[in-house]
């Protein structure tokens, strides 16, 4: 199983979008009704915990009479599951305690817990196939008062995630010495809970690791494979980068395949694959950091993805393997595709031309540029006069942009940067803030317009290539030139208002 994270992983963003708080009451309130639909039995034993989620905090310590906590259940290879001895209560128990701030969902939640007591980190684990993100318990339990605390009576609603792990060695267990002071693995069948083992024994958890996720490698048998743009909404992994269509598994599937035909009718309901086959089973980490093993099939299609109704993502192309380097892919997916490409190589038919939508026939990439917005220590703008002879931007302000050149799109923008304006730019500085898809273009063919912004460089703005700019000026936000390319405009109002994408219907 190779380590290479290829297709959509859902789960919530990580670097700073929001403020740490607490999962939200509509993300509680969702597991909750998800639970119930899988176990309507249990709804007057947990009519407690659906009034606590009247209250404004359901996590919180200070929420009585009950409050919501979390706990994770890691089973081994031998259909053992570990337990820590709680020093407060003397009890072996899983893993588990009060959801923090920064917690950004009751199943981040029951992993911290268990890195803080157990020293497990999450990419030693991997999804149940029948728990995939939903508890497997929820427990309720009530707690004696501690006066020492000042904390009265209260209950306890748990909520239990399994786990497996996911390597055969289990991993090395750390004690949180100042509340734990001993750990072992009870087999399923000795679990002092009887709701968690009965549970546990029905769902047949046995501790084997299998894929929980499916994606498609798309090929068109000439050579081209079918990429999807993500886009950046809450839950999607890697925004803005090219990945394979799929997405993970869900309790109603029945197979993996079916897992794959259900997000293709979700994502592209009028994408019709015929008869698709499993190629590989890579694996991904999400952003909770968990292991997630995918299964990969391949599949041949020939048509054009521009007629396709896409519902998720921002579009769909053709590339060829030697267009890859230019890319922001999902990691280890070059790999995957040119491994592939190598097994498959192309097979011309006699008399028979190639494809209409070949990727190497449209040069999918001339679609694609990237832009420069830079900010001086005045919060102004540069722009460019471009030379009336430049395609999409003659005689118009413009950022710093450029195509690539079998080149990776950060790469591009430093050399461009530095050859149009004699800026020096370190990599490690750009990021990418804003993408313009412009559609319904005079070509046919959507444009999509990636714009990154450096933080620090090293130069004056100064004319190298009098063919393409004809001068330099930094510019107000308030004052943009009113000869401004309508994407350029378009990415400058999405990045003030803290927007990462605009569609943009052609206007000229």
């Amino acid at each position: 199983m190779n380590a290479s994270p290829i297709t959509t992983t859902h789960s919530t963003p990580t670097e700073g979008e929001k403020p740490s708080v607490p999962p939200s009451h509509a993300h509680i309130r969702k597991t909750v009704e998800a639970y119930l639909a899988n176990h309507p039995d249990e709804r007057d034993t947990l009519v407690g915990l659906l009034s606590a989620l009247d209250h404004p905090d359901p996590t919180s310590r200070t929420t009585l009479p009950g409050h919501v906590t979390c706990s994770a259940v890691v089973i081994d290879r031998n259909r053992h599951v570990l337990h820590i001895l709680h020093r407060v209560t003397g009890l072996f128990l899983v893993p588990g305690g009060h959801i923090e701030p920064g917690d950004r969902s009751l199943l981040a939640a029951a992993l911290r817990e268990l890195s803080e007591e157990a020293g497990i980190p999450a990419d030693a684990l991997t999804l149940t196939p029948h728990a995939l993100g939903a508890p497997i318990d929820i427990d309720v339990h009530d707690i004696d008062a501690n006066p020492a605390k000042g904390e009265r009576a209260h209950r306890h609603y748990d909520f239990r995630y399994a786990f497996y792990l996911a390597d055969e060695q289990p991993p090395e267990i750390v004690l949180q010495d100042q509340e734990v002071s001993g750990s072992r693995w009870v087999p399923i069948t000795d679990i002092t809970s009887l709701t968690l083992r009965a549970k546990l024994i029905d769902e047949g958890l046995d501790g084997q690791p299998e894929p929980v996720n499916a994606s498609a490698l798309i090929h068109n048998g000439a050579g081209s494979y079918l990429l999807h743009l993500r886009d950046d909404v809450p839950g999607i992994w890697q925004p803005w980068s090219m990945a394979l269509i799929g997405g993970g598994r869900q309790r109603g599937d029945q197979t993996l395949e079916g897992t794959l035909r259900r997000e293709l009718s979700e994502e592209v309901p009028g994408l019709r694959l015929e008869a698709v086959e499993p190629y590989a089973v890579e694996e991904a980490i999400s952003i909770d950091g968990l292991r997630v093993p995918i299964s990969v099939f391949s599949v041949e299609w020939n048509g054009n993805p521009d007629q396709l109704e896409l519902r998720e993502g921002v579009l769909l192309c053709w590339f060829k393997p030697d267009q890859l380097d230019r890319l922001r892919l999902s990691p280890g997916l070059a790999d995957l595709i040119r491994r592939h490409a190598a097994e498959h190589p192309e097979t011309a038919r006699p008399g028979e031309a190639a494809p209409v939508w070949d990727g190497g026939s449209r040069t999918v990439l001339n679609g694609i540029g990237v832009h420069l917005h830079l900010e001086d220590e005045h919060g102004r703008v540069l722009l460019g006069l471009r030379h009336p002879d430049v395609t999409y931007a003659g005689n118009e302000w413009h950022f710093l942009a450029g195509r690539c050149e079998q080149e990776s799109a950060v790469t591009c923008l430093v050399r461009e940067a530095r050859e149009e304006a004699g800026l020096v730019i370190d990599p490690a500085d750009v990021k990418l803030v804003h993408v313009v898809h412009v559609v319904d273009t005079p070509g046919g063919q959507p444009l999509m317009q990636m714009v990154f912004q450096a933080d620090r460089w090293e130069g004056i703005p100064e004319l190298r290539e009098p063919d393409k700019c004809l001068a330099w000026q930094w510019w107000e936000r308030a004052n943009l030139p009113e000869r401004l390319v309508p994407y350029t405009r378009a990415a400058i109002d999405g990045i003030t208002a803290g927007r990462h994408y605009t569609e943009l219907g052609w206007d000229r």
